[in-house]
């Protein structure tokens, strides 16, 4: 993935002005480079990101320069509008390994769900520690063989590509099937509700 970027000059609140006109100030640095002040679409930024979230490579292309691997950080966005507001560009070397969080997807039906029983995502993601060029997009985890209360899927279970270390124990819980609660245990059945109803107006005639 690429995106363009520009210099940018505009400090303080003056970015305001960026904003105006469908940009957005960015920030690029990382380990040996020169911290850089920088402008891009919010149009654009905002598709990468989707994409990308803040675990995948993005290549920003600076005016002039080479592109310029980057992980994304720190997006923030406006808390009415959702419009993103300003991100940071971690510059990655792509011979070093670097620490992300690899986010986890959830795939198929767990049997366990049918007998009213829950299913507790207790991740989302996973730390890793990889070179760049190794990262997945995500973990995919099929959540059909929890099919029993205590049934667990834990990291270990995973398939884990290669160059890719865990960062997590191997016996952590990536997902399991919990207990009915107490709410849901004594619920009364339709025909004891239907009974009720059925009861209420006899009371009233006998007044």
């Amino acid at each position: 993935m690429e995106l363009k970027a520009q210099t940018r000059e505009i400090l303080g609140k003056k970015v305001r002005a960026l904003r105006a006109v469908g940009s957005m100030p960015a920030e690029l640095f990382g380990h040996g480079i020169k911290n850089k002040h920088l402008s891009v679409s919010q149009k654009e930024f905002s598709k990468i990101y989707k994409a990308a979230g803040e675990h995948e490579l993005v290549n920003v292309v600076v005016e002039g320069e080479s592109p310029i691997p980057t992980l994304v950080t720190n997006a923030q966005r406006d808390a009415i509008s959702g419009q993103f507001l300003s991100a940071d560009f971690y510059a990655v070397k792509m011979d070093e390994k670097i620490t992300v969080n690899i986010p986890i997807s959830f795939i198929g039906e767990a049997p366990a769900e049918k007998k009213g029983l829950p299913i507790i995502k207790v991740l989302s993601e996973i730390e890793v520690e990889t070179l760049p060029g190794n990262m997945p997009h995500e973990f995919v985890v099929d959540i059909s063989s929890l099919d029993d209360l205590g049934k667990s899927i834990h990291v270990k279970d995973i398939k884990i590509p290669k160059g890719v270390e865990l960062l997590l124990a191997p016996d952590s819980v990536i997902a399991t099937v919990g207990e009915k609660t107490a709410e849901e245990e004594v619920a009364p059945a339709p025909a004891e509700e239907a009974e009720v109803a059925a009861e209420a107006p006899k009371e009233e005639a006998a007044e």
